[in-house]
């Protein structure tokens, strides 16, 4: 007898649960964006309004993306992300600042 075949759910990367999670992942894609953007530039003392902004709000997308994820695997990503946008923030505060040169 054939058996029926079942259409299988579609899985993502990080939602190991098996059901879709569309926000948590474009907020990991989102913070590891800006989390990488604002690592680098950081490391260009010119740059500093762009890599302080950048890992500002690397911070708080990753942030607020650990506060509604679901599964392991969207919380790791989130982790490296917040690490590199607040690096990046840090130096680019030490460099000039948000409004260093510009304001004032």
């Amino acid at each position: 007898m054939a058996q029926a075949i079942r259409p299988r759910p579609r899985v993502s990367l990080l939602a190991t649960d098996g059901r879709p999670h569309l926000l948590q992942e474009t907020l990991v894609a989102v913070a590891l964006v800006l989390g990488a953007l604002a690592f680098v530039t950081a490391m260009f003392h010119n740059l500093h309004l762009i890599s302080s902004w950048a890992g500002l709000v690397g911070i708080l997308t990753a942030a607020y993306g650990q506060y509604i994820s679901v599964t392991t695997r969207e919380r790791f990503p989130l982790i490296i992300a917040l690490g590199a946008s607040a690096i990046g923030f840090f130096l680019g505060m030490a460099h000039g600042g948000l409004f260093g040169g510009v304001v004032g």
